[in-house]
């Protein structure tokens, strides 16, 4: 497994990946670590038989070695940039962040939103700036081809406004689930992706937000059960527009049973759409059928964005082997930002749908 771009880390969310960079074009997938698959009661688990398979399919067929704790994982070659990539559940992502650290990594690319909190995720970014170690962030939008063509077109086109709009292919059934799993809830999963646009492209921050207003009309929160019998609170659709103190407006909205894309929308006026970009488009197609056919089984949403994780992995590689800048990708200085807009926009939201 030479290229970086043949393996893709979004089908398996639950793995900690540890790359070794050969060159700005390749690196070498060299570890595997995977802590609760590889325990007792782990395997015995529904997927465990799975995990097993893809193990030993790995290991005979590309020499990939599979621990249960980053520890494990043998020291750094002398003359090789080590990058880990951390793929985890939000919740993990801090310990697992410590641990990454602590065996010589160059690099860390670290999925969003990073920690289930502010202080954690400022934590985690004091201790890596100790460490001299760079920190990329998996906001794959950043360098989307629909989010570019969007912002180029609302430029040329003066008083336009735009919508970025994320849908995921959740059922209605699946939701209790859902936000369990996912329980920084949506602003720190879902959206965070679109609030990180803002922050990056429209100098969205906490200080800088004069107004937010709901969509009520599109948005629903709901209280679910999930699966451990406990209550969870979260939007199952949203929709909001943020108006800065520098006059900047951007509106976002998410849907986990919206579908399958995600969407760039210019309105011109009186809200009369002009145009539209969606990922994926016809270019995609063929990576995405690929993506299916290497790996089979996954959410929609990871063949979806297959292709700009591509990118993303191939920018940050690049950066690492270099020492150049990583263009277009978030570093952790602008996930701590766009994560105190998410703690900050979230109980504004939810008092608004209430009234």
């Amino acid at each position: 497994m030479s290229d970086v771009e043949h393996y893709d880390i979004d089908s398996h969310p639950l793995l900690t990946f540890v790359f070794c960079a050969r060159d700005k074009s390749a690196a070498r997938l060299d570890f595997i670590v995977e802590p609760w698959y590889m325990s007792e009661m782990g395997k015995s688990s529904a997927g465990g038989a799975e995990f097993a398979a893809f193990r030993k399919e790995l290991e005979v067929n590309n020499g990939i070695k599979f621990f249960a704790c980053v520890e494990d994982v043998p020291p750094v070659t002398p003359g090789v940039k080590r990058i880990a990539i951390i793929s985890a559940r939000t919740s993990d992502n801090p310990s697992l962040f410590s641990s990454c650290l602590s065996i010589g990594c160059d690099a860390i690319f670290l999925e969003k939103p990073g920690a289930p909190s502010v202080s954690e995720l400022e934590s985690m970014k004091s201790q890596a700036d100790e460490a001299g170690v760079a920190v990329f962030m998996g906001f794959n939008k950043n360098v989307s081809k629909y989010v570019s063509k969007t912002l180029a077109y609302a430029k040329s086109h003066p008083g336009s406004d735009v919508i970025f709009l994320h849908n995921n292919n959740y059922d209605e059934s699946g939701l209790n689930e859902c936000f369990e799993r996912n329980s920084e809830g949506m602003l720190k999963n879902m959206a965070i992706h679109e609030l990180a646009l803002a922050v990056t492209f429209y100098g969205v921050s906490v200080d800088n937000i004069a107004t937010v207003v709901a969509d009520k009309d599109f948005s629903q929160c709901k209280t679910l059960e999930g699966p451990s019998g406990k209550q969870f609170t979260d939007f199952s659709k949203l929709k909001f527009t943020i108006t800065t103190k520098d006059g900047n407006e951007v509106s976002i909205a998410a849907d986990r049973c919206g579908g399958d894309d995600s969407v760039g929308i210019v309105t011109g006026e009186g809200g009369k759409e002009q145009v539209r970009f969606a990922m994926p488009d016809d270019e995609d197609a063929a990576a995405i059928t690929n993506a299916k056919e290497r790996i089979a089984g996954a959410m929609p949403y990871f063949y979806v964005q297959s292709p700009d994780y591509q990118t993303l992995k191939q920018r940050v590689v690049a950066a690492v082997a270099t020492s150049e800048p990583a263009e277009g990708v978030a570093t952790i200085d602008g996930a701590v930002e766009t994560l105190k807009v998410a703690e900050y926009l979230t109980p504004i939201l939810m008092k608004q749908l209430r009234e």
